[in-house]
């Protein structure tokens, strides 16, 4: 079976909006037959996650989500800052989210969040080497920490209160682990 791998070159590009989070810019694109079309792209510097085992319990926080307008439970993640390195930005974000401090974390998996319009590259990690330490949330953040059982979680996937990617990937790797061990 042969396959066609194209590219899309880019004639121009058009800054919308630059931001705390996230840059919004519009490209015109060349499509292979030589038509053209324009790609909205949001730029995000890439984030971390953390999938937190204490004392056989998921550490998540509950927050409000503007974007989606109500509370959501989600394992602490937060952006990378310039030229941070992922592992250490899921360390900072668990301690500062969570008042948990990781001896050590072991990344599980790194995935585009939606590669059709974003760049944002999300790296979870894993650890149950847990201290406790001191929360310290940026000025903007109110989040609730709770820590949650097997069942716990799964009662909140199927009430929609967990609902993002990150998050529902950590509740199956949690599951994973239970039951055979591994990661």
């Amino acid at each position: 079976m042969d396959k066609k791998i194209w590219t899309e070159p880019t004639i121009s590009t058009e800054q919308v909006f630059k931001g705390k989070v996230i840059d919004l810019q519009v490209d015109t694109v060349e499509l292979p037959d030589g038509r053209t079309a324009t790609r909205e792209i949001v730029r995000h510097p890439g984030a971390a996650a953390v999938v937190a085992i204490h004392q056989g319990k998921m550490i998540v926080v509950e927050q409000y989500r503007k974007a989606l307008g109500k509370t959501q439970i989600e394992i602490p993640a937060g952006k990378l800052d310039p030229n941070e390195e992922p592992h250490i930005a899921a360390i900072r974000e668990l301690e500062e989210e969570t008042g948990f401090i990781a001896q050590e974390v072991k990344l599980l998996h790194a995935f585009y969040t939606s590669p059709g319009f974003a760049d944002e590259k999300l790296y979870v990690y894993y650890t149950d080497q847990l201290e406790a330490g001191k929360q310290n949330l940026d000025d903007d953040e109110d989040v609730i920490v709770m820590q949650i059982t097997l069942e716990e979680a799964d009662s909140y996937i199927a009430s929609g209160d967990i609902s993002d990617a990150k998050t529902l990937l950590a509740v199956y790797a949690w599951k994973l682990l239970v039951a055979t061990g591994k990661l």
